[in-house]
């Protein structure tokens, strides 16, 4: 099919547009690559960062979010530890052992109508709570 009724010019035409559409497919390809490369970057990197690394010269070690998790748990159960009443080495019994003998050096007159004791902490079964005997 001829568009102009002179051949080099035809010839010209259709290598350019051939020349055209390989750039274009070259440049798809080429942002293709390029966005996987970068995505494949990412991963490597939260990879690096979900397993943890060795020590390396120069380099400390880095824990793996599993060792995290249970480093953070552990931090976690020594507050949970001071926090509820238990075999009376926490915060917790030490705060109700001074609140037992404020008590009990103030008598009746600790009582205050107007300010009732506050209630007990949620999630706290009974039996956890001070029975208000001294020791």
């Amino acid at each position: 099919m001829a568009w102009f009724d002179i051949p080099s010019l035809d010839s010209f035409l259709a290598w350019g547009g051939a020349i055209t559409m390989l750039t274009a497919l070259a440049g798809a390809a080429w942002r293709l690559i390029r966005s996987a490369a970068s995505t494949g970057k990412r991963m490597n990197e939260f990879m690096d960062d979900w397993y943890g690394e060795q020590s390396r010269p120069g380099v400390a070690e880095r824990p793996g979010m599993m060792e995290r998790v249970s480093e953070i748990e552990g931090r976690l159960k020594r507050v949970e530890h001071e926090l509820y009443p238990n075999s009376g080495s926490s915060l917790r019994d030490a705060v109700d052992q001074a609140n037992r003998r404020l008590e009990q050096l103030c008598g009746p007159y600790c009582e205050d109508p107007e300010h009732p004791p506050p209630p007990p902490p949620p999630g706290v079964p009974p039996e956890a709570l001070p029975d208000g005997t001294p020791e």
